[in-house]
């Protein structure tokens, strides 16, 4: 294991790391009701994950 001799400054370490940025998650279009959706996740508004039935959802009237 590396056994560092000196401290690394707090300059040096942020930039190392300046590189790394957040994105926003992916969205797509549901197959079954065409309602924006985040990828691999259950469809918010009809409940279909990869054109099968995942949650039952509720019809508010």
């Amino acid at each position: 294991m590396a056994h560092p001799k000196h401290r690394t400054s707090k300059q040096r370490r942020n930039k190392r790391r300046t590189h790394i940025k957040a994105t926003p998650a992916t969205l797509a279009s549901c197959s079954n009701c065409g309602a924006t959706a985040k990828y691999h996740t259950v469809c918010p508004e009809c409940g279909y994950y990869r054109g099968k039935l995942a949650i039952e959802k509720e019809v508010t009237a």
